[in-house]
């Protein structure tokens, strides 16, 4: 434990932090597991579910939890793979 008392707030800080951000990306990762799971069984619901998801990424970008472009290839991936699903 830090024995400067900036630095225990700042342990308490990180603590909080760390915990919301992984809520964050536990979110988009479900997100993006329901759309692969939507994408294999129901097609006509994969839309809607990519919308979710999509929705999901664009608040974790907005948080600073993850990088646009990252999110920006994810969801690119997504929509390549529903276009090939339906053709």
């Amino acid at each position: 434990m830090a024995n400067i008392r900036s630095a225990q707030k700042r342990v308490r800080s990180d603590k909080k932090k760390t915990l919301r951000n992984r809520m964050v990306k536990t979110g988009v990762k479900t997100a993006v597991k329901k759309y692969s799971i939507a994408l294999e069984n129901d097609l006509n619901q994969a839309p809607a579910v990519l919308s979710a998801a999509s929705s999901a990424l664009d608040k974790a970008v907005s948080k600073g939890i993850l990088h646009k472009n990252t999110a920006s290839r994810k969801k690119a991936r997504m929509a390549k793979a529903l276009h090939k699903a339906q053709a």
